[in-house]
């Protein structure tokens, strides 16, 4: 797997691309496309002062995401785990960074690029209800 990485981050130079578009190129002959983690930061507060036809339509989306393959959680209560020099293996109970905003869930979808997954998530309930949505591109 190594070796793969190494050979995908020297092709998406020659060709200009992210690595995570060549990878869609990549994986086994078959086109599949890539893959983005969101997070979801809201609260009941905002989420309450949306207009409910606003909501509707939000949870639409995450319906239609579901439909297309997303994988989607609403957030539970995390445990931090460490284990330094892998001699020690240490857990915590609850974030470790926090936010002026609860993260209310996660989601993996895929999109052809990050336009494409801004797009889709720029309308599902944390975005649309005074919250935010982070987008990250799984490399």
């Amino acid at each position: 797997m190594a070796s793969f990485n190494i050979y995908r981050r020297r092709l998406s130079i020659i060709l200009g691309f992210s690595p995570a578009l060549v990878v869609a190129e990549m994986s086994n002959g078959e086109q599949t496309m890539p893959k983005f983690v969101t997070i979801g930061y809201g609260d009941q507060a905002g989420y309450d002062r949306t207009p409910r036809a606003v909501r509707d339509a939000a949870h639409a989306q995450d319906a239609k995401l579901r439909s297309e393959g997303a994988l989607m959680g609403i957030a539970g209560k995390p445990v931090q785990v460490r284990n330094p020099e892998a001699a020690q293996l240490e857990t915590l109970s609850g974030p470790f960074m926090s936010s002026a905003l609860p993260i209310a869930g996660f989601a993996v979808i895929e999109a052809a690029d990050m336009a494409e997954a801004i797009e889709k998530v720029s309308h599902v309930p944390c975005a649309v209800a005074h919250g935010v949505v982070e987008v990250w591109p799984m490399e």
